[in-house]
């Protein structure tokens, strides 16, 4: 007999924001937002300060005119990576099939797993208490028999929170559904269905495919697919990323070389640990750029080797700084790197032997080993010394 199917889709809880409480025990409790920057936007809000209107995507500037005495803290993205790895590490304790489909989510085929862990219940529970237990942070699960549902049930009971819902329930479940949590329903199509008297999913049902077709095209024939219970997408393990970047908008805008040597600097040094991180090293590095007028700019340069070392990197990217040549003040600098993998080529028989190279990295791979253990602001370099990211 196949065993029924089932998606779980799991959701850290206030990811960026539960990570700040997580490392300054002082600050739990207190309403806190990732984003700090008066042009930054939040990038995530503690569910103390959603209470008072904060959300994710607002401006700063707006989110302190309603939370004035909360807490407003630059983003760590690379602590935000550091934490995801491990989680998505208990994942894999679970199920091979693990797809991270971002830094704070994944969904897991747990198809059969029940002799393993029990009910789905059972295993909602096991995989929070596991993530809890290995990261400090919290996380709500939805299992399902397909991913949009999963993704759907994992909202459902934040934070700390899940939700199951077997085959039998699916169509009460989209009968009661109001058609806005459909993934991919946004402003412009609520519109129209909402014109159309459609308030909840089961109402899709009501009208054939044709009609569908006609008022929204393909995407209308995904809408009633959904609407039936149907999503055959697949749970696809783990894709490696094709790239790596890091990148600020600063407080002021500026063109002072100085300032923006050091920030490339930095933003190669995160780029490197995150790809030392991965095992990876990328050939093509990519400087970005975005003027106070809000005209953007890229420049790349293509490298004979594959590099994962900061100096390399940010060699790189003054380079490119300095053949793009700012007239005008910048607004925000990136730093990237791609195209990873290494490159061989055959020796002629008349080269040769290469000499053996120096290998490059000693010190970052001293610097990394330091800061894994004694955690990012234990050792700095002299030339970002009392730099303030």
């Amino acid at each position: 007999m196949t065993p029924d199917r089932y998606i779980a889709h799991i959701d850290m809880d206030a990811f960026f924001a539960s990570v700040e409480h997580l490392d300054h025990p002082e600050w739990r409790g207190q309403p806190l937002a990732v984003g700090d920057g008066p042009r930054s936007v939040v990038s995530a809000a503690s569910y103390e300060i959603r209470k008072f209107g904060v959300r994710s995507a607002m401006p700063v500037a707006q989110a302190r005119k309603l939370c004035p005495h909360g807490l407003f803290v630059p983003v760590r993205m690379w602590r935000y990576k550091e934490m995801s790895r491990r989680i998505m590490a208990v994942l894999q304790r679970f199920s091979p099939l693990v797809e991270q489909a971002s830094v704070d989510e994944a969904y897991l085929d747990v198809t059969g797993l029940e002799r393993l862990f029990g009910p789905p219940e059972d295993l909602a529970a096991t995989i929070r208490a596991e993530v809890r237990r290995e990261t400090g942070l919290s996380c709500s699960v939805g299992i399902a028999p397909v991913r949009f549902l999963a993704k759907i049930a994992s909202d459902f009971h934040k934070p700390d929170g899940q939700t199951i819902i077997r085959q039998q329930e699916v169509r009460a479940f989209l009968d009661a559904l109001p058609v806005q949590k459909i993934p991919g329903v946004g402003g412009r199509t609520l519109e129209i269905l909402n014109g159309l008297g459609v308030r909840l999913a089961g109402d899709v049902l009501k009208r054939p495919a044709e009609f569908w077709r006609q008022k929204l095209g393909e995407r209308g024939l995904w809408l009633l697919e959904l609407a039936q219970g149907r999503d055959d997408r697949p749970v696809t393990p783990f894709t490696p990323p094709k790239s790596s970047s890091a990148e600020n908008t600063f407080e002021r805008d500026t063109r002072d070389p100085v300032v923006l040597r050091r920030w490339l600097l930095l933003q190669s040094e995160r780029v490197g640990a995150d790809l030392r991180a991965q095992g990876v090293r990328g050939r093509t590095v990519t400087l970005k750029a975005t003027f106070a007028d809000f005209r953007k700019l890229t420049r790349s340069r293509t490298l004979e080797e594959p590099v994962n070392d900061t100096q390399s990197i940010f060699e790189t990217a003054l380079a490119l700084l300095k053949e793009l040549n700012p007239r005008q003040d910048l607004r925000l600098i990136g730093v990237g790197v791609s195209q990873f993998g290494e490159r061989s080529r055959q020796l002629s028989l008349l080269e040769p032997e290469p000499q053996a190279k120096k290998p490059k990295g000693a010190l970052d791979q001293a610097l990394d080993a330091v800061r894994g253990r004694f955690g990012k602001g234990a050792i700095v370099r002299g030339d970002l010394l009392n730099f303030d990211d």
